[in-house]
């Protein structure tokens, strides 16, 4: 059985290109290219001779590929999978023909490299011991507000992409739906000569993305929520509530103090006090 190898490739200077990349571009049997021409750009910077079959592996032909390069794959061939910069298959095509190959047994393997989301992450100075990815943003003004709304409560720190041309659009609805003071960093030409990085509330961002023609390929990251637990005096009408539907007070004490964050005790002794004025 042959080997599927996923490899990343530079965000924009080919200095980043590790050794195993060259070497899988100069050996591997068929290389799946997101887009062939970038990949000869690619080479051509890298001083690298691909020897193997290319083939193109973009979204819109990523399903109709799968069957021939499984068949390649069955036969023994080595097949590398690049996109135009990155990781395949993370926010580029790759996801199908892993899962394909995983539930055909065929071995699949990664080059490590260059990622977009992890480098943003690392230079935006929000915090890194959680956060979760969300792809692309959405285009529709109505389901960016869902979506922003969806972010509203999210404690991790958020990285997503988004085309230039739209940056200025998103960031005022993102102002109207978390508020201007939210923090966040967009990320212009990460490793590229104009690489800018830009950092502050959203606000702050929305304006400077008004100001400007905003080109290259664009990182947001966002800040996470900061959420702040009510007093347990404000929620005691919610316990009493409860113990007026016939709930034991302890009972609606420990349920209210385990939805909303505040300690048991402390809003057990405020109904106490509440139930007694």
């Amino acid at each position: 059985m042959g080997v599927l190898l996923l490899a990343a490739t530079p965000l924009g200077d080919p200095g980043d290109a590790s050794a195993r990349l060259r070497d899988a571009l100069a050996t591997a049997d068929v290389v799946a290219a997101e887009d062939t021409r970038r990949l000869a750009r690619l080479t051509s910077a890298l001083g690298v001779t691909v020897t193997g079959t290319v083939v193109s592996f973009y979204e819109d032909v990523e399903r109709a590929r799968i069957p021939r390069l499984l068949e390649e794959l069955r036969g023994g061939a080595t097949v590398l999978v690049v996109s135009d910069a990155g990781m395949p298959a993370v926010s580029d095509p790759g996801y199908r023909l892993v899962a394909a190959c995983v539930e055909d047994g065929l071995t699949v393997r990664c080059l490590p490299g260059p990622s977009a989301v992890l480098a943003a992450l690392a230079v935006s100075g929000l915090p890194t011991d959680r956060f979760c990815f969300e792809g692309f943003a959405p285009r529709a003004d109505g389901k960016r507000r869902s979506w922003f709304a969806e972010l509203a409560t999210e404690q991790r720190t958020t990285v997503f992409f988004e085309s230039p041309r739209r940056l200025a659009s998103l960031l005022a609805v993102a102002v109207d739906v978390l508020g201007a003071d939210r923090p966040a960093v967009v990320c212009r030409e990460l490793t590229k000569t104009h690489e800018e990085v830009v950092r502050g509330g959203l606000g702050e961002l929305a304006a400077w993305a008004r100001e400007r023609d905003v080109l290259g390929e664009v990182t947001v990251v966002l800040g996470g929520a900061v959420l702040v637990a009510p007093e347990p005096e404000e929620l005691a009408d919610e316990v009493l509530a409860l113990v007026a539907g016939g709930q034991r007070l302890k009972d609606a004490a420990r349920a209210v103090a385990s939805e909303r964050g505040v300690s048991t005790n402390a809003l057990y002794d405020a109904a106490v006090r509440l139930r007694r004025m």
